[in-house]
């Protein structure tokens, strides 16, 4: 490696590593809000809030690196032309191309990177935090018991303290209802006792102290008498087990139906799947529509696939309508509001034939377009890494503006344009309303352009962003058509 070479990339990967982690702690910071209300107060272990921290930041992947690239890029070179480093590498002779030919072929393995990335670690990110944020959800907060106010938190199971002593935890006037059992309810009466839970919070350990227990058997029909006992207690010991009071790490949990958690392989598989899935509900309710409606009376109309056939039986149910309808004004209003019923009701019928058929098929079209989408998003992240290294890099030589000022804001603008075209044209592939092909790979047509632009400029030195330069052209425009007006007034 020449010393050139070994020059520029210790110049690049400094900023493109810092950048990176930054702007990934920026977007995981922006995202992770939306999960505090689920983390605070439910006694998560620390290991479980690292986890969703770290796999909600994986899967920030897919958009920091992009970002990170561009902005890695304009700062290397920027801060070189700044510096005056990349006027001093040309005046050797040097060319840009050959400048920039360290960090692009950086750039290109980072781009085939990056989609073994989104490909294969991504989608684990996105099943691990769907594990996570599932059992967080079904968590439980701990068991708080409020002074004369009965606790429902556990199933079949009602809780009353009269009093309670913070300091001792000894709780006073316990009534416990226990309908677990469904062929016997029990209620149990205690003047104290102690209420906790074991450390794996898989059990409720309850302590009464003098009291009664009292059992009703619901095994008696309406005509017998009811049969309550009565027991009196000077201690009883319960566990009562719990469900959803303690975190698992969701390993037998699978979030199956993300397409997020898919690779290609498998996005592909479920592409196939959807597509025969849609063609058969299609072509199933076009079928249970003309032989329960249009043509439930005559059958064998749809075995001839004749088109004459059709039309003629499409005339004669025109003219028999036409014929009912002017015989209508011959009926009692008795008759009339029957018929009026009768069309109603098929009319309901219909429009709930319509409504169910058209939701069994956009239930397939809609996860067919989310996983074409998908698909076609693990391919254009690559492509649009090197799109933003060729718009950095170029930029970066010609505005000569290193630091965290200017590139930030170019990054933003840039970034911003690309966030919204690339939501734009997922939502639409979404909506069925664009092609995969187009509406996913929106945001590399609009920006390549641009990148090409900007690499022919950078190599021409260009002084495309010298406000000076465009000034003194206003100015010299001026004076010509100055000029040339005063030729004009001194010709007349």
């Amino acid at each position: 490696m020449k010393t050139i070479d070994r020059f520029v990339l210790k110049a690049y990967i400094g900023p493109m590593f810092a950048t990176f982690f930054i702007v990934l702690f920026i977007l995981m910071m922006n995202g992770l809000w939306l999960y505090i209300d689920d983390i605070v107060g439910k006694g998560l272990p620390p290991s479980a809030i690292f986890e969703l921290i770290f796999f909600y930041s994986s899967t920030m992947i897919p958009l920091g690196l992009p970002l990170a690239t561009l902005l890695a890029a304009l700062m290397t070179m920027g801060n070189m032309g700044e510096n005056y480093e990349l006027t001093a590498l040309k005046s050797a002779g040097i060319p840009l191309t050959r400048i920039i030919r360290p960090i692009t072929i950086l750039a290109v393995i980072i781009s085939i990177g990056s989609f073994f990335i989104i490909n294969n670690y991504v989608p684990y990110s996105f099943n691990k935090m769907g594990q996570i944020v599932s059992d967080i959800n079904t968590l439980r907060q701990e068991i708080k018991f409020n002074d004369g106010i009965f606790f429902n938190g556990i199933p079949n199971i009602s809780i009353r303290v009269e009093k309670q002593d913070k300091e001792t935890n000894k709780l006073y006037g316990l009534i416990i209802y226990d309908n677990r059992d469904k062929q016997m309810s029990k209620t149990m009466i205690a003047d104290s006792g102690f209420i906790s839970m074991t450390t794996d919070k898989k059990f409720m350990k309850i302590d009464l102290h003098q009291g009664q227990s009292l059992e009703d058997n619901r095994n008696n029909t309406w005509d017998d008498k009811p049969v309550l006992k009565t027991n009196t207690l000077t201690y009883q010991m319960m566990l009562i087990e719990l469900d959803g009071f303690n975190f698992s790490d969701g390993a037998n949990n699978r979030n199956e139906g993300n397409s997020n958690t898919k690779n290609i392989t498998e996005l592909q598989h479920d592409i196939d799947s959807l597509n025969f899935e849609s063609e058969r509900k299609i072509t199933t309710f076009q079928k249970d529509f003309l032989k329960m409606y249009l043509y439930k009376k005559d059958t064998m109309l749809l075995a001839r696939n004749q088109a004459d056939s059709v039309k003629i039986k499409m005339f004669n149910s025109r003219q028999k309508f036409s014929i009912n309808k002017t015989t209508i004004d011959t009926l009692d209003i008795t008759q009339r509001n029957a018929i009026y019923e009768r069309a109603e009701m098929q009319l309901s019928n219909l429009k709930g034939f319509a409504y169910g058929g058209h939701s069994q098929i956009m239930s397939s079209t809609i996860t067919l377009y989310s996983s074409k989408a998908d698909w076609h998003s693990k391919l254009s992240l690559p492509i649009s890494v090197l799109v933003f290294f060729l718009i950095g890099a170029p930029l970066g030589a010609i505005i000569r503006r290193g630091g965290l000022g200017m590139p930030v804001v170019i990054c933003i603008l840039f970034f911003l344009v690309y966030y919204v075209l690339n939501i734009t044209g997922s939502q639409l592939v979404e909506d069925g309303a664009m092609i995969p092909a187009t509406g996913m790979w929106l945001s590399t047509f609009v920006l390549a352009p641009i990148a090409i632009f900007l690499t022919i400029k950078s190599t021409k030195d260009s002084q495309l962003f010298n406000i000076e330069l465009y000034i003194n052209k206003y100015k010299r425009l001026k004076t010509f058509v100055t000029n040339a007006k005063n030729k004009i007034k001194k010709k007349k």
